[in-house]
């Protein structure tokens, strides 16, 4: 595993603000909004140009700005472009909450605002977002968005990994990268990955076979620690995928499969790894195979 540390990198990118409204569960009109990554170079004027772009989602009680604060996630961006050891690229950071999270975590809280949250996604922020930026879809439209899959993906720690796999197991159709760190699927149960990793494997397998995309249209880059707290539940639910290999095609190799892993020594349950995660992975996301 690469290890990227802090480089000062004079073509920067830009952070821009993207302010949306959707509506909470009780059908309540609320203000959200998410942080916008713009590689440096972005040219509004430029319509020639258009750009892949990777949702990125916080962990429980976080926010937009929570890359922001916990990581050197933007240095890394500016740097890795600027070196091209990975292609230009949009990032959007959002947040599922509706409002703030006070208190601590409440399990079936947590996992009812993510899988609510695949409604506002598809509806409300990407539509918010790619009618204001260069993406690749012509439209900011669900024919739009099924069109450019290819070059869009998501990504997410923690919470925000259970968000990513909502996202797998329901948007299919409008994203085909996903990067989950440090979380596991919550459509069965919570942590389920660790309760009930079969029937969890059994339920991303049906939804990938019933998509009617092949194992070479969707693409899913899974990373922890050995001292993280996920680990006990993303491993289990990763060796159980692996046993749908015409479905999940597992490989060391980045380059090659839809499936990967990475487990690093060491590393806890932190922003702090999450960016050397993403680091490794995204020299490969919107990558032909």
């Amino acid at each position: 595993m690469k290890i990227y540390e802090y480089h000062d990198v004079n073509r920067r990118g830009r952070i821009e603000r993207v302010d949306y409204s959707t509506t909470d569960e009780a059908g309540k009109m609320v203000a959200k909004y998410a942080n916008v990554y713009l590689p440096y170079g972005y040219d509004k004027a430029d319509l020639e140009k258009k750009y892949n772009i990777l949702y990125v989602m916080h962990g429980g009680g976080g926010s937009p700005d929570a890359w922001m604060d916990c990581c050197k996630i933007k240095n890394m961006l500016d740097y890795t472009i600027d070196t091209g050891e990975i292609s230009e690229m949009i990032v959007v950071f959002p947040s599922y909450y509706k409002v703030p999270r006070e208190g601590a975590p409440v399990m079936e809280k947590e996992r009812k605002e993510a899988r609510f949250f695949q409604n506002e996604l598809i509806e409300v922020l990407l539509p918010a977002v790619e009618s204001v930026y260069k993406t690749c879809a012509d439209h900011a439209t669900a024919e739009g968005f099924r069109k450019s899959r290819m070059h869009r993906g998501f990504c997410g720690f923690s919470m925000g990994a259970a968000n990513t796999w909502f996202t797998f197991l329901n948007r299919l159709d409008s994203f085909a990268w996903f990067v989950p760190l440090s979380g596991d699927c919550w459509e069965v149960e919570g942590r389920g990955g660790e309760t009930c990793p079969e029937e969890t494997a059994k339920v991303l397998y049906e939804s990938a076979a019933a998509s009617g995309y092949s194992p070479d249209e969707y693409f899913i880059f899974t990373a922890t620690g050995t001292e993280d707290k996920a680990e006990s539940a993303l491993t289990p639910q990763l060796e159980a995928m692996k046993k749908y290999p015409d479905t999940f095609v597992y490989d060391e190799d980045y380059g090659k499969g839809n499936l990967h892993y990475l487990l690093y020594e060491g590393w806890g349950h932190e922003y702090e790894a999450v960016y050397q995660y993403l680091y490794n992975f995204l020299p490969y996301l919107f990558r032909e195979r």
